[in-house]
């Protein structure tokens, strides 16, 4: 088993974005991809905050979710907090912002007492500045793995504050003039029998992704492309919110409870527009979309299984670090990094689908599993204990994918995310399978 992507390639932007492989050690080129690439994250950042007023800054939109002002500032905090403080041994710029930004510092509802948006945009500045002077001297090579971690740390954030822009109506740009073909075909591929290697290992992995791992699967079938706004539909029409014995137990208490004060009758983020039945439904919970396996007469993916019809190879060989191989992911493979700011449908990206025929792996919405959050056999956490070990508490539901939202230092076949099974304000759909 070879260790894949143990180093990001070097970034170079194109219209949309894109970049060129050219993995290596060397320091002085280390120094070089971290710098470009963290200037490019925080341009994407930045562009996020361009049209944004005081009140959309500091507004606590969903008990969920703190204000995006916040989460701008913990950016630059969480960057200061492990490269000036943790490894150039400095004090910290403006300590006395420490317990606003710091992730156990204050409850959501109370982070929205926030200094004004330039003044946020100063100390990220002061930040970034004293992180690329230590750059410039750092034993880069021994600490590859924290400066990985920050770069997703702060692409990850982007996409909470996308969530959060939706939420208060913003962000989301019009549906694009794109249509999918009047038929999806084929609607399942059957992914065989056989082991598979699950997992990263290397200094880009995030500590839940490892240690890298064999994983026999039998065969099974699984949907060739996200459910569809078309196909949800059915379920809609079908009274699927209505009908008690298609759903999970939790999950029919829970709508039940919703009824109370906001009944729920479709997705988060549905389109009541024909036009957009090609686009994959966008904005449900793991109980909608468990819902929906059960109603078609299918399930949900576990995670393994997920993964594997995104990374095997169509042979006995490794697996990929993508579904269409080891090419970095560009704005023509994968809808990502708000190119479109929004979902497109489900087969604009065919030529990009994996060994096993599966389209659309890779960005537009976020796919649920049928599998719990956990750690591998052997996980090690890192940066520190709390980071994912703290969910692995059989309360939180793995998906994988990415969505229009995510950057690609955060999007591959091994990345997981978790949230609880209730969430749907997360740019989430998913896929089912049947059992060969």
């Amino acid at each position: 088993m070879t260790d894949r992507l143990l180093l990001n390639p070097l970034v170079t932007f194109d219209t949309p974005l894109g970049f060129t492989p050219e993995p290596t050690n060397e320091p002085e080129f280390l120094r070089q991809w971290f710098r470009q690439s963290m200037e490019q994250c925080r341009s994407l950042t930045l562009q996020l905050f361009e049209s944004i007023d005081r009140e959309m800054l500091c507004c606590y939109a969903h008990p969920d979710f703190s204000p995006i002002g916040w989460h701008l500032g913990h950016i630059g905090y969480t960057e200061a907090l492990w490269v000036l403080e943790h490894l150039a041994q400095q004090s910290l710029p403006c300590p006395e912002l420490r317990r606003l930004y710091a992730q156990d510092g204050l409850p959501k509802r109370d982070r929205v007492h926030l200094p004004d948006l330039p003044n946020i945009l100063a100390y990220l500045q002061t930040i970034r500045d004293r992180v690329f002077d230590y750059l410039d001297q750092t034993p880069i090579t021994d600490q590859a793995r924290i400066w990985h971690f920050l770069l997703q740390h702060e692409s990850q954030h982007c996409e909470t504050i996308a969530i959060i822009l939706a939420l208060q109506g913003q962000g989301f740009r019009s549906r694009p003039p794109l249509t999918a073909a009047s038929s999806l075909s084929p609607q399942q591929v059957t992914i065989p029998a056989s082991p598979f290697a699950m997992g990263l290992d290397g200094p880009q992995a995030i500590d839940n992704e490892s240690p890298r791992h064999w994983v026999d699967l039998p065969d099974y079938s699984i949907d060739a492309y996200p459910v569809t706004q078309g196909q949800y539909r059915v379920f809609i029409e079908s009274g699927g919110y209505q009908r008690s014995e298609f759903w999970h137990p939790d999950g029919w208490q829970w709508l039940q409870t919703q009824a109370q004060t906001a009944p729920i009758a479709q997705p988060r983020y549905w389109v009541d527009d024909p036009a957009y039945d090609g686009h994959p439904v966008c904005g449900v919970s793991w109980y909608e979309a468990d819902a929906y396996a059960r109603l078609t007469g299918q399930r949900l993916p576990t995670e393994a299984e997920w993964e594997k019809a995104a990374s095997w190879d169509g042979g006995e060989g490794d697996s990929r670090s993508f579904p269409w191989g080891e090419a970095w992911p560009t704005g023509d493979r994968a809808n990502h990094s708000h190119h479109f700011a929004n979902t497109t449908p489900v087969n604009q990206f065919q030529a990009s689908q994996s060994a096993g025929g599966c389209v659309d792996l890779l960005g537009n919405v976020w796919e649920w599993t049928s599998s719990w959050f956990d750690g591998y056999g052997g996980f090690e956490p890192f940066p520190y204990r709390g980071y994912s070990q703290a969910y692995f508490d059989q309360a939180h539901r793995v998906l994988k994918g990415g969505s229009w939202a995510t950057r690609p230092w955060a999007m591959r076949n091994s990345f997981r995310n978790w949230y609880h099974p209730w969430v749907r304000e997360i740019f989430a759909g998913f896929r089912c399978v049947r059992d060969r």
